[in-house]
């Protein structure tokens, strides 16, 4: 991997804005494509297209494949339909409808328009029908594909003349006469049954496979539960539509952990540290005013109960307490509850069970930290602060039950409505407990002033 530190750049930028096109093509030569596109970051955009356009046409496909979206996206903007056209023949049919996906529809037209391979701009258009988030807008459809009826010698005949414009081969997928998905023929099989009648002989039945409407996240629980590197896509009969490889899936993933992040830190949509102060304003702005509401709502809370901490002023003591608590708890319980969901260990179905399991945790911890607090204050707040020695621990244990069983509920319940469970994790649980904790803090106080005084 290469190191471009500054005095690197700087040589680029020099050699850039000469116009020294053999001195930049040796620069970009040995290069992977990669790392071309990480050297981008640390250019403008007419430096990085002068450099890519001194690139083949097979390089720049890849290098327009590792860039950013939003680097992509600048890049496009440079170019003409038939420029771009010529680039998207280079690509896989998943990778390409990737690139489309981005653009508008008037220029998705004139692109599809200005690829010569009709067959693959063709299986382009049919990709874009799929919903991206599913199998069918994941899937690309180079492959090898043979019949369950043909003999050993016309397979292989087949395979070399369909392995010459794959760069990768996972898998040799085997069909019947209406195209349905029989098998997978295992290299090895060619080589000790060179003579077998047909291939159906020989071919591995009942392969792993998921029809084109499956979610992503259910792909790649398959894809991590059965140790695939790829995986036949099929429609609602059992035809053969595409494939899935595991690089596909790799990066689905990664996009819905950094998604899932966010969402648990508060920011309402894709941010990055290099965004404009705009974009990051209105992506944070959102939550934390939501979370100034909450502040407010509390203020009021205490307000209200300005009395009771004239009778024992050291009830404010443990404000800060019951608030933290109930938060951690809370985001405790539905991290564990969106964690499961995420990688299929917790059923859906289940969800009364977790909520009862959930319940027993609450009892058990609440139990422990409440005794604990009461312990302590017991024997350091001593005698004359009894309100405030009772009310912590009861209320610490109330929260405590309730932040559980509610960090459970929440998630589970944005599940089914198909929302993503993930918000459970964010500032949602920690504001909604601390109103709750503290409104449960100010009544078993203000019951306890009435009930000893």
């Amino acid at each position: 991997m290469k190191d471009f530190t500054p005095e690197y750049i700087h040589h680029l930028q020099k050699i850039i804005e000469d116009h020294a096109d053999d001195a930049a093509r040796d620069e970009l030569k040995d290069l992977h494509p990669a790392e071309i596109a990480e050297l981008y970051h640390e250019l403008d955009i007419d430096e990085a297209e002068y450099l890519y356009l001194l690139l083949d046409e097979e390089t720049q496909a890849d290098v327009l494949m590792e860039l950013d979206e939003d680097e992509r996206q600048q890049l496009l903007s440079k170019m003409d339909a038939e420029d771009i056209a010529k680039q998207i023949e280079h690509l896989d049919t998943d990778d390409a409808v990737d690139v489309i996906q981005e653009l508008d529809e008037e220029e998705r037209e004139k692109i599809l328009s200005h690829i010569d391979d009709v067959e693959q701009a063709g299986d382009i258009i049919d990709l874009l029908k799929y919903d991206e988030d599913t199998a069918g807008g994941l899937m690309g459809t180079e492959m090898i594909v043979v019949n369950e009826n043909w003999s050993m010698p016309e397979c292989i005949r087949q395979m070399r003349m369909q392995a010459e414009d794959m760069d990768e081969v996972y898998y040799v997928y085997v069909v019947d006469n209406d195209d349905r998905l029989k098998g997978t023929l295992p290299l090895k099989k060619l080589i000790t049954h060179p003579s077998v009648s047909k291939i159906k002989h020989v071919m591995e039945d009942d392969p792993v496979a998921v029809k084109a409407d499956t979610p992503i996240d259910e792909v790649a629980l398959d894809f991590e539960k059965y140790d695939l590197v790829a995986m036949p896509v099929v429609d609602s009969i059992g035809r053969l539509l595409g494939r899935i490889t595991v690089d596909d899936v790799m990066d689905q993933v990664r996009d819905s952990n950094e998604r899932d992040y966010q969402l648990a830190s508060g920011l309402t949509h894709d941010v990055e540290s290099d965004d404009k102060l705009f974009a990051q304003t209105k992506a944070r702005l959102p939550w934390l005013l939501i979370g100034m509401i909450g502040g407010l709502c509390n203020s009021f809370i205490l307000g209200k109960f300005e009395g009771g901490f004239v009778v024992d002023p050291t009830l404010a003591l443990f404000i800060p307490l019951i608030g933290g608590t109930g938060g951690n708890v809370g985001t405790q319980s539905s991290a564990i509850v969106v964690q499961g969901l995420a990688n299929g260990s917790l059923d859906i179905k289940k969800s009364t069970q977790q909520l009862l399991k959930e319940l027993g945790v609450g009892l058990l911890n609440g139990g422990i930290i409440a005794l604990l607090v009461f312990i302590y204050n017991y024997f350091t707040i001593g005698h004359g602060h009894e309100v405030t020695t009772f009310a912590v621990s009861i209320s610490l244990f109330c929260v405590v039950m309730f932040a559980s069983v509610f960090g459970t509920f929440v998630p589970l319940t944005l599940e089914k409505l198909k929302i993503d469970p993930a918000l459970a994790t964010g500032p949602f649980i920690s504001i909604t407990n601390d109103i709750i904790g503290m409104l449960i803090y100010m009544s078993i106080s203000s019951w306890l002033i009435i009930a000893l005084h």
